[in-house]
C-alpha cells in the first residue's frame, strides 16, 4: 500500500542525479514528497510505531527528523535529534534529547543508498551510550545499506525497497 501511495504521489523521479554518497543515479527518490504530506507522514509515522519496542526514538537532520517526530508521537517514546554536525553554539552538541547509558534507540530514517550517513548516527548514539540494534527507513534503494549495517550489527528494516516502486 505504501509503496503505491509513493509511486502515486511522485517520489521517483527520473533523469540523471547525484546522491549524497556522491554516486551518480537514474533515479532519486524524492522522500521529501512523502514527509510534507500529512496523509502519508501519518501512514508512515504509524506504520513504524507499531514495530516499536525501544526505548527512543532518534531521527537524523533534516530529512528522518518529521518522520521520527511523527513516530514519537504515535509510539510515545521520547525523540532525539541526531545532528550531521555540531551546533557551533551554546552546548555544541550533535544530539538533542537525552540518552542514557544502555537505553535502546531506534534510528529512523528517510532514505537509505550506502548507509554511510545512518552509520554516523549510528555511532553518535553508540558513543552518547545508547544502543542500536535496528533503523528502521522509508525507502531502501538496495545499494548496500543493509550490508552494510549488518557489519556493525545493526538490522535494516525498510518499509518499501526501491525495486517494488521503480518499476
Amino acid at each position: 500500500m505504501l509503496s503505491k501511495l509513493l509511486k502515486e504521489i511522485g517520489c521517483i523521479k527520473f533523469g540523471d542525479f547525484i546522491l549524497s554518497s556522491g554516486k551518480r543515479s537514474s533515479y532519486y527518490v524524492d522522500i521529501k514528497k512523502a514527509i510534507t504530506n500529512p496523509e502519508v507522514l501519518e501512514m508512515i509515522g504509524k506504520e513504524i510505531a507499531k514495530r516499536v519496542y525501544e526505548d527512543k526514538i532518534a531521527g537524523i537532520e533534516l530529512g528522518s527528523v518529521p518522520i521520527a517526530s511523527v513516530v514519537s508521537v504515535f509510539a510515545k517514546k521520547p525523540l532525539v535529534i541526531i545532528r550531521k554536525k555540531p551546533k557551533d553554539y551554546g552546548t555544541m552538541s550533535k544530539i538533542e534529547g537525552e540518552i542514557k547509558e544502555g537505553e535502546k534507540v531506534l534510528i529512523v530514517e528517510d532514505v537509505t543508498t550506502t548507509g554511510n550517513s545512518v552509520i554516523k548516527a549510528i555511532n553518535e548514539v553508540r558513543e552518547a551510550g545508547g544502543i542500536v540494534e535496528r533503523v528502521i527507513v522509508v525507502v531502501d534503494r538496495e545499494e548496500g545499506a543493509e550490508e552494510n549495517l549488518k557489519k556493525i550489527g545493526v538490522k535494516l528494516e525498510p518499509l518499501v525497497r526501491v525495486s517494488e516502486i521503480k518499476d
